[in-house]
């Protein structure tokens, strides 16, 4: 037993004094632009007392608590429900950005918002307004409905696509004569 013993204590003394590897550090890497938190292929839910409000698709979230912003990449779509929890409209883009202290979607490239009675808005830049729930554009825009296509510079509208105006017109048509 002995013998044993004066083998085995130094052979854990010395085990546990031998240089231990260190992770090499990539020196180009500036963590203040790092996100904070990060996940691909993401579903995220709204709610308000219970009852779903929106659901959020992304292929690439990336949340900066430093900035108080989210970026939204690889295809964004948005599920947007009313008070029944009947989903009314889909907003969808290429990507987007949310201002976490205001709760405003930015969506880019690609905008398209259609709802569940056939109108879509189709623009390259909009913005969701959390504190009223209202879509907004300054930008160019299709309106496509059942009865009429308008487009022009500037719009506002009730998420769910009953109630809009467009600020700037620029061309009108009925839909018949499409």
């Amino acid at each position: 037993m002995r013998i044993f013993l004066t083998i085995i204590i130094p052979l854990i003394f010395f085990g546990c004094q031998q240089e231990r590897v260190q992770p090499s550090v990539l020196s180009n890497i500036q963590v203040e632009k790092l996100p904070s938190q990060e996940s691909w292929h993401s579903k995220v839910t709204f709610t308000d007392s219970g009852k779903t409000k929106a659901i959020l698709f992304a292929g690439h979230i990336r949340v900066f608590y430093d900035t108080q912003e989210t970026l939204l990449d690889s295809s964004l779509k948005i599920d947007f429900y009313d008070e029944y929890q009947h989903k009314t409209s889909t907003l969808t883009s290429k990507r987007g950005r949310v201002d976490d202290a205001t709760e405003n979607l930015f969506a880019k490239d690609s905008v398209m918002v259609v709802n569940d009675s056939g109108v879509t808005i189709t623009t390259s830049e909009l913005m969701w307004r959390n504190k009223d729930r209202k879509i907004v554009s300054d930008k160019f825009v299709t309106i496509l409905s059942p009865k009429e296509k308008i487009q022009g510079y500037g719009f506002e509208s009730d998420q769910s696509l009953r109630n809009y105006i467009i600020y700037n017109i620029t061309y009108i048509s009925k839909r018949d004569t499409i």
